[in-house]
């Protein structure tokens, strides 16, 4: 059987990262469901190259493999913290690389970590009109997490754990029900 292909992407650069715990809880749902292989990358990943490149090209041969694994996925998982009202300059450089067809209906996880509500639309104002700019097909369900949903790192939240839950089962409408796993629990 052929293993489709998530990525998550967490635009933090810190460690440890309240938006890489979401990400990776993402992509444990996924695998929960469907039989994937998955990768986990955060902007520093990328390396110093990063911030000098001003085109792909420009990155080096580690950075530029892992945009690659990027572009090949199935699925994302893209998240990312909440500054002042947006995503980190970093993150956003990453994706200003990328061609504008190359996240061309990929189906994608939208999430974001902010230390309280206020930052909640942000990934409906910010993170939602960047995706469609790629033509990616964000999951209806987007899910924003603040400080309150974590113990100790991991998140714990009642309700954001649902909400995250209830976005994964959205990539289901995208892949073959055979891929999916048939778990007796459930």
């Amino acid at each position: 059987m052929t293993h489709l292909s998530f990525v998550g992407l967490s635009g933090n650069i810190t460690a440890p990262s309240k938006t890489r715990a979401l990400v990776s809880t993402a992509l444990d749902l996924v695998q929960n469901r469907i039989e994937t292989q998955r990768h986990l990358f955060e902007i520093n990943d990328f390396g110093d190259s990063l911030g000098r490149a001003r085109r792909l090209e420009d990155l080096d041969a580690e950075a530029r493999a892992k945009v690659d694994v990027i572009l090949n996925a199935d699925a994302l998982v893209i998240a990312t913290p909440i500054y002042k009202a947006s995503y980190p300059g970093l993150f956003k450089h990453l994706l200003d690389l990328l061609d504008p067809q190359a996240l061309l209906g990929k189906p994608v996880l939208l999430a974001a970590t902010g230390g309280g509500e206020k930052h909640a639309l942000a990934v409906e104002h910010q993170l939602r009109p960047l995706l469609a700019f790629f033509e990616a097909q964000s999951l209806a369900t987007a899910v924003h997490v603040s400080d309150k949903d974590f113990t100790n790192g991991t998140l714990t939240g009642d309700a954001a754990l649902n909400r995250l839950a209830r976005a994964v089962t959205q990539f289901d409408a995208f892949f073959p029900a055979q891929l999916r796993l048939q778990r007796a629990a459930e």
